[in-house]
């Protein structure tokens, strides 16, 4: 997962390729819920591991539950038939709403002394129309803050359940969902009934929650979307097992990027045609933009169609979340996009409708919005800016943006807090870079060269990190091929040059960090050695191993970019790198922090020596016929003699900042 302050992208032209999707929040977290009123035991598999699960989890372990997560299976021992804890429980639940509004019922139905809170933004959205029909029942709960909002305290109830409790359904319908996964709690001897004041929104949301709950015992009666009846008797009863669909949200993305991209198409699996997710039908109104859709029970194939789409106006009431994703899509159609009955926008992880507006006309769009529409004109060619897209800590805000990297003009976009996906889907941009293509000249590449223990390959990590880029240590690649070439029982020399090479095209080196892993054995302490600094020199002489390297270097040039550093990549690997800096300190301070490093691993060192070393590298490295230590004719000088790493990393981002600059 990025957790870099900003994710540039780079003008991205094409997709290809398979997605798996990562299970749906909204099953997940009811499913956790659930599993937790039950007796016994549960298993639950390919749960979304994300911030809003996370929550729940620590919750349902202050309460008592057992939990046991392995990976996406997660084992749930649940409360029914125990006593609930007496004692005063604080929760923190974050921005999860999915966790928020039925954990706040259930607590309130079973009684205790609870106090609910999460961050500044969650104490902005309302949940007075639960608590009034929570209280209706005779649920005793008080707002710590302002009235309507959390945060909130739940005491003991005094339940009163012969009248229907009511609850208004325009607002949200995740009270409604909360209520009717609390009430089974209550309604051991006498049926309860619910009331829907209002148009019921997000109909499909409580397809879900009606569709679970059939799962756990509980056969909910239905009149129309007015009014629900829980029988008397009703007890939750453990599944055994369950299975945590993929999300359908989640897939919008991936059906816009298979209309919008040009490709081969996108294959997403984990959810089909016969999701029980209302977000499902996503497909018919990207279908209705033009996109070319096949599905089957747990796929969907998507190709580009019409281009450009087809301009629409639709009811998203039965799409509300994925609706957002057609906001994007609407910049690439022939004509303004028109989404109405999406009021529960406003009051979401922020007011999605005056997000939305605001991030699409800093790309150019002119954008209408209306207190529950919102039309999009689209951008054509020549009109796209580029902007940075704010996302106000919203997951579905950065994913739906991050789809105009692949506007006509080839102008890059950056996604502010892009760590924010993680509340449904941590690993999304990953996801989107594995199947997203461009040219190579689309994605940047910064360059750090230097002398011997300047400091590049610290100072590079370090950026690489910053920037969510890929980090490509050159020099190590000569050591880790030795290294490899030995395993291998190969010997350093030209009898074996052509099979070294060959394990070289394809060595499945990876740098995190500082560490270096070849395959997934940690080898960063084998080559540091003096021995392996040695075996470098020897195959570094070998001239196909160094053609074989050079390929090797070239395909570190990923989505979304990178940071390499060593002594010849801003001069020979990559000459047209928008960024190269040569790194540089005396050989005196090189000693120093060389004695530093020796010393702290053990090793007796001396500085004198260790200078004279330095020096005498620096002239060689200086004087090589093929691809000699100098600084590229465009290079940035760093002298770091006397700055320490914070600051060296602080001057590189600048120079980065004044070459990437968006409005």
């Amino acid at each position: 997962m990025f957790s870099t302050a900003f994710l540039d992208l780079p003008p991205l032209q094409g997709a290809s390729g398979t997605v798996t999707l990562p299970g749906s929040k909204s099953i997940s977290n009811r499913v956790l819920l659930l599993s937790a009123l039950c007796q016994g035991t549960t298993v639950v598999h390919d749960l979304l591991d994300s911030d809003d699960t996370r929550v729940m989890l620590a919750a349902l372990r202050q309460l008592g539950c057992g939990v046991d997560v392995a990976g996406t299976t997660v084992t749930i021992t649940g409360l029914g038939g125990r006593a609930w804890p007496t004692e005063a429980i604080e929760f923190f639940m974050g921005n999860a709403g999915t966790a928020m509004r039925p954990l706040t019922a259930a607590l309130a139905v079973q009684g205790g002394d609870f106090t609910l809170k999460g961050v500044p933004r969650m104490h902005e959205r309302p949940i007075g129309d639960l608590v009034d029909a929570l209280r209706e029942l005779g649920c005793t709960i008080d707002y710590l803050g302002n009235e309507g909002y959390p945060p909130l305290r739940v005491h003991q109830p005094q339940l009163q359940l012969d009248k229907p409790i009511p609850v208004r359904g325009d607002v949200s319908s995740q009270f409604l969902t909360a209520l009717l996964m609390a009430l089974p709690l209550a309604a051991t001897d006498r049926a309860i009934t619910i009331e829907v004041i209002g148009e019921l929104i997000s109909k499909p949301y409580i397809e879900i929650t009606l569709n679970l709950l059939a799962r756990y015992g509980i056969a909910v009666e239905r009149h129309d979307w007015e009014r629900f009846v829980i029988p008397a008797g009703s007890r939750y009863q453990s599944p055994g097992r369950i299975h945590v669909e993929a999300d359908a949200s989640s897939a919008s993305y991936f059906i816009a990027l298979g209309a919008i991209a040009q490709g081969d198409g996108i294959r997403i699996q984990g959810v089909g045609a016969d999701s029980i997710q209302g977000d499902i039908r996503f497909m018919d109104a990207a279908a209705q933009m033009g996109a070319n859709i096949t599905s089957g029970p747990n796929w969907l194939e998507i190709q580009r169609g019409t281009w450009p789409l087809k301009g629409i106006t639709l009811d998203c009431n039965h799409i509300p979340d994925a609706a957002m994703t057609l906001a994007v899509m609407a910049l690439y159609a022939d004509g303004p996009t028109t989404l109405r009955n999406i009021a529960s926008w406003r009051v979401k992880e922020t007011d999605r409708i005056a997000a939305m507006a605001t991030e699409s006309r800093k790309l150019g769009a002119t954008v209408e919005e209306g207190p529950d529409w919102i039309t999009i004109h689209p951008l054509p060619a020549g009109k796209w800016q580029r902007t940075s897209i704010h996302t106000y800590d919203d997951h579905r805000v950065a994913m739906c943006f991050s789809l105009t990297a692949f506007n006509t003009d080839q102008v890059p976009v950056r996604i502010e807090d892009p760590q924010c996906v993680a509340k449904t889907f941590p690993d999304y941009f990953e996801v989107l870079f594995l199947v997203a293509h461009t040219a190579a000249p689309n994605i940047p590449v910064i360059c750090i060269d230097g002398p011997t223990a300047s400091g590049k390959g610290t100072l590079a990590s370090r950026v690489a990190e910053q920037l969510g880029y890929h980090y490509l240590d050159s020099g190590a690649l000569y050591r880790v091929t030795a290294h490899a070439a030995l395993l291998a029982g190969l010997t350093l020399d030209t009898a074996d040059e052509a099979a070294i090479a060959e394990l070289a095209r394809s060595l499945p080196v990876r740098f995190e960090g500082e560490q270096v892993l070849l395959g997934k054995v940690d080898v960063t302490d084998a080559i540091r050695s003096e021995q392996g600094g040695m075996n470098a020199s020897k195959v570094s002489l070998l001239p196909t191993v160094r053609m074989a390297l050079v390929d090797l270097q070239h395909s570190f040039q990923r989505l979304p970019g990178l940071l390499a550093d060593g002594r010849d990549m801003g001069t020979v690997i990559f000459p047209n790198a928008p960024l190269k800096v040569f790194l540089t300190a005396s050989a005196a301070q090189r000693a120093e922090r060389r004695h530093k490093q020796l010393i702290l691993k053990g090793f007796s060192a001396n500085i004198d020596s260790l200078r004279a070393d330095l020096e005498a590298r620096d002239a060689r490295d200086m004087s090589r016929s093929v691809a000699p230590l100098k600084p590229a004719q465009d290079a940035l000088q760093l002298d770091n003699s006397s700055l320490t790493i914070e600051a060296s990393v602080e001057q590189v981002m600048v120079w980065w900042q004044s070459r990437q600059v968006f409005g």
